[in-house]
């Protein structure tokens, strides 16, 4: 099994916070995430789209790509150790503040890793968010989560109803309805990147 990978774009100076990028997945695949994976591409792209405005704030942003593609055991899912093991490297190198900036999977990833110390809140697009997933873990953190109506792979219901639950615990929990559009970020794409950017600021309170 591949080791996890980052990939880093950085600001010019030393960056005063990292936005890190979790990809998607599929709820069972035990098959390694590698360059041709269609969610890491995806998480590519998003993630170049968003460095020119973030780098401009001193924001670097970084791109996980988790060692295989499902969420697998429900009592200890793969991306999440992944997802510790790229904070801890946050910690290691430049020990800022973190958002977690996940799609899918990796959104219900970033959920469950934002108790660590340096995130500050998570930005879930097109969610996957199932009934009864816990939200404690998001105590004192920013929650935003954007989703649209003609999603078929993830509940545009329950995802409204995971930040309502959330407002309860949460330092703040919004949901933005991104209209008609689908799970995969490719129909007005600008308008995501733009969504995307906007919320970690707000989550880094830049």
């Amino acid at each position: 099994m591949p080791d996890p990978l980052l990939t880093r774009l950085s600001p010019a100076t030393t960056p005063r916070a990292v936005a890190l990028v979790l990809h998607g997945g599929a709820v069972r695949s035990h098959r390694p995430v590698d360059g041709r994976s269609a969610s890491w591409q995806r998480a590519r792209v998003l993630q170049r789209a968003m460095a020119p405005r973030l780098h401009a704030e001193g924001v670097a942003v970084w791109l996980l790509r988790f060692r295989v593609r499902g969420w697998n055991d429900p009592a200890s899912p793969s991306p999440v150790a992944d997802a510790r093991w790229a904070l801890d490297r946050v910690r290691e190198e430049v020990d800022v503040p973190v958002a977690l900036v996940g799609h899918s999977m990796g959104a219900r990833t970033a959920v469950r890793v934002s108790d660590s110390p340096a995130v500050r809140g998570v930005v879930g697009l097109a969610p996957w968010l199932p009934d009864g997933e816990p939200v404690r873990q998001l105590a004192g953190r920013r929650l935003v989560l954007g989703h649209g109506r003609g999603d078929r792979i993830t509940s545009f219901a329950l995802s409204r109803a995971y930040a309502e639950r959330a407002r309860a615990v949460a330092r703040s929990a919004a949901f933005r309805d991104m209209g008609d559009v689908g799970h995969y970020l490719l129909r007005d794409s600008g308008r995501w990147n733009a969504f995307t950017v906007d919320s970690v600021l707000e989550v880094l309170e830049l």
